[in-house]
């Protein structure tokens, strides 16, 4: 039986590029890929999967109302990879996991564990549920300790404090930062809002 994976790491980890190798390196073998993204990513264009170091590729766009069972192009694939997998809905990714038992068809899932205020999403929160294997793809803070939270930064560089739990963003918006960092300057920014109010 064929497994549902989900590699997740905090921003700046290389997700991306780790799905964009994977994808190679299966083609390699003349498999055929199935590469999707949900379309509420589309920083890089809509169709367009692209990573910081400059590799990029066409994906299938995936709406939250579709059924990727109904999608999927069963008999001319060979395994599935989804990026920015956070995005899925529940139902989505019920029916990765589904294609992966029931279809033999392997799928990697390449995502964010949790938005900026520490909270699994939800298409997360139901891989970590599924997914016969789960691994961290690790990066650094700045600090040098190993970055788990993404720090959101308004234009202006203040972390900030609340907002909706998507907005699509890159390097100007987010930073992968550890828990420690993360927590200070939650703090400062918490301090920094109460003189404002004296």
């Amino acid at each position: 039986m064929a497994k549902l994976y989900f590699k997740f790491g905090a921003m700046n980890s290389s997700k991306t590029a780790n799905a964009l190798m994977t994808k190679f390196n299966y083609e390699e073998k003349d498999k055929k890929v199935w590469l999707i993204k949900p379309a509420v990513d589309n920083r890089d264009g809509a169709e367009i999967i692209k990573s910081r170091i400059g590799l990029q590729a066409r994906a299938e766009i995936v709406t939250a109302q579709d059924s990727i069972l109904e999608k999927c192009p069963f008999g001319e694939i060979d395994v599935i990879i989804c990026d920015e997998a956070q995005f899925l809905t529940p139902q989505q990714v019920d029916d990765l996991k589904l294609i992966a038992a029931e279809h033999n068809i392997p799928v990697l899932c390449f995502g964010l564990m949790a938005d900026f205020q520490t909270h699994l999403f939800p298409g997360s929160k139901r891989l970590v549920e599924l997914s016969d294997s789960i691994a961290e793809i690790k990066s650094i803070c700045k600090c040098g300790s190993k970055a788990t939270v993404n720090a959101r930064f308004d234009g202006q560089g203040n972390i900030c404090l609340e907002g909706e739990q998507v907005f699509i963003g890159g390097n100007e918006s987010y930073e992968g930062v550890c828990w420690k960092c993360y927590h200070r300057m939650i703090e400062e920014a918490k301090a920094k809002r109460i003189n404002l109010h004296k």
